[in-house]
C-alpha cells in the first residue's frame, strides 16, 4: 500500500466529502506559498550529507534485539533531544542541554535491551576514541572523550531469551557496519520492535526543502499505541489518497491481531525513538526546537502516544555552518515542519518493511501478513 493509491469504492464518498471540506493535505511550504519539498534521493536519513547508519543484531536463535548507530560527519553535529514518554531509558542526554558545555557530538545510539542495552554506547565510544573523535580534553590528539547519547526500547524476551541484550560489542559492530544504505524493518534496534501488537522496526525518510536543505529521520517504531486505524485498517501515518483495506479483510486481520496480542503476553512497555538530521545551519536552541516539533510526527502516526509505559525520545542533529547569518524564523519553520513530516513517514515505512515473527517469545504479525502489500 502506498500513500499515492486511490481510495477504495466504499471510502470514496466520505473522502470526497472530506476533501471538499478541508481541501487536499498541504505541506508547510505549500501553505506558505513556496515550492513543494521533494523526497530525498534515497528517501533516507543518509541523504543528509555525511551521515551514516549502522545496524548490529545480538546473535542467538532466541535473541530478537539489536543496536543502531547514527554517525555524524566530522567534526560532529550540533545536537539536542526531547523526551516525552513516561518511561524513558537514556544516556548522556543532559549533555545536549543548550546551557551545557558540549557543542557537538559524533554519534547517537538507539538500542534494544531496555536499560541493559545502553551498554552498547560504550562500544561506540571506544570505536570513536580509536579514531580521535570526541570532545578534546587534553593537548594530545588521542585525549578525547566521545559523547555518545543513547536511548533504548523495551524488547526484552521477545525472542524467547530474556538475557539476550545488546552490549558494548553490539555497539562496536553497529559502528563498524555504518554506511549510506539503511536496511529497514527487522534490523538493528528494530529487530524486536513491536508497534501496538504489530511487528515494528526501523524506518527512514527524507525531504529536500526549496532552500536546498535536507531533513531526514530514522525511527525505531516500538509503540504501545497503535499505528493503524481500528475502523479501517489504514496506517495513521499515510497521507494523501489512501487505499483502504476491504471490510472483510480488515475484520479478519483485526481478529488475527487480537489473537496474537492475547498469546504474546507482552508487558505494556515500549518506546519509539527517532533521530532527525539536517544540513541546515541550526543553533543549539533551534536544534532543541526541531527535536520537540518532530514529536508531532509520532503523534500523527501512533495513537495514543507519549504514554506512561513509552519512553518516546527524539534526537536532532544539525551540521550546517552557523558562522553566517542565522536562519530566519520562517526558514526555521520549514525545517521544523519537515522534521515532523519525515518522522511520521519513517514510522509508516518501518511498519510496512517489517516481517512478522512467530517464535518462543511471542507472535508478532506484520502489517503485510495481515493486509498484504
Amino acid at each position: 500500500m502506498s500513500d499515492s493509491q486511490t481510495a477504495g469504492p466504499h471510502q470514496a464518498g466520505s473522502q470526497q466529502a472530506a476533501s471538499q471540506q478541508a481541501g487536499s493535505p498541504k505541506t508547510a511550504s505549500q501553505q506558505a506559498g513556496s515550492p513543494k519539498a521533494r523526497h530525498g534521493t534515497a528517501d533516507s536519513i543518509t541523504d543528509v550529507p555525511g551521515f551514516l547508519v549502522g545496524h548490529a543484531r545480538v546473535p542467538g536463535a532466541r535473541a530478537l534485539t539489536g543496536t543502531t548507530v547514527v554517525l555524524a560527519p566530522a567534526p560532529g553535529a550540533v545536537a539536542a533531544v526531547d523526551v516525552r514518554g513516561g518511561g524513558p531509558g537514556t544516556r548522556e542526554t543532559d549533555a545536549l542541554d543548550p546551557r551545557n558545555v558540549v557543542e557537538r557530538i559524533d554519534a547517537v545510539v538507539l538500542t534494544g535491551g531496555s536499560a541493559y542495552g545502553l551498554d552498547a554506547a560504550g562500544g561506540v565510544m571506544a570505536w570513536l576514541e580509536e579514531r580521535g573523535r570526541g570532545v578534546r580534553v587534553g593537548p594530545e590528539p588521542d585525549q578525547v572523550v566521545p559523547v555518545v547519547p543513547a536511548a533504548c526500547v523495551f524488547d526484552l524476551g521477545r525472542g524467547g531469551d530474556w538475557r539476550a541484550r545488546p552490549d558494548a560489542a553490539t555497539g562496536r559492530a553497529a559502528a563498524e557496519a555504518a554506511g549510506t544504505e539503511v536496511v529497514q524493518g527487522n534490523a538493528g534496534a528494530g529487530t524486536g520492535a513491536v508497534a501496538g501488537g504489530l511487528k515494528g522496526g526501523i524506518g527512514t525518510a527524507s525531504v529536500t526543502l526549496p532552500s536546498g536543505a535536507t531533513v531526514g529521520a530514522l525511527v525505531v517504531a516500538n509503540s504501545l499505541g497503535s499505528v493503524l486505524d481500528p475502523d479501517t485498517g489504514a496506517l495513521y501515518g499515510l497521507r494523501g489518497r489512501v487505499t483502504y483495506p476491504e471490510p472483510g479483510l480488515h475484520e479478519a486481520a483485526s481478529k488475527r491481531l487480537d489473537e496474537a496480542r492475547a498469546t504474546s503476553g507482552l508487558p505494556p512497555l515500549n518506546t519509539t525513538l527517532a533521530v532527525v538530521a539536517t544540513d541546515a545551519p541550526l543553533t543549539r536552541p533551534q536544534a532543541q526546537k526541531l527535536a520537540g516539533t518532530s514529536h508531532d510526527g509520532l503523534a500523527r502516526a501512533i495513537r495514543p502516544v507519549h504514554l506512561m509505559h513509552d519512553g518516546d525520545t527524539v534526537f536532532a542533529l544539525a551540521t550546517g555552518d552557523t558562522s553566517g547569518e542565522p536562519l530566519s524564523p520562517m526558514e526555521l519553520n520549514f525545517v521544523l515542519a519537515a522534521g515532523a513530516d519525515v518522522v511520521a513517514r519513517a514510522i509508516t515505512k518501518a511498519v510496512l518493511a517489517a516481517e512478522g515473527v512467530d517464535g518462543p517469545g511471542g507472535t508478532f504479525p506484520s502489517y503485510r501478513d495481515l493486509y498484504g502489500s
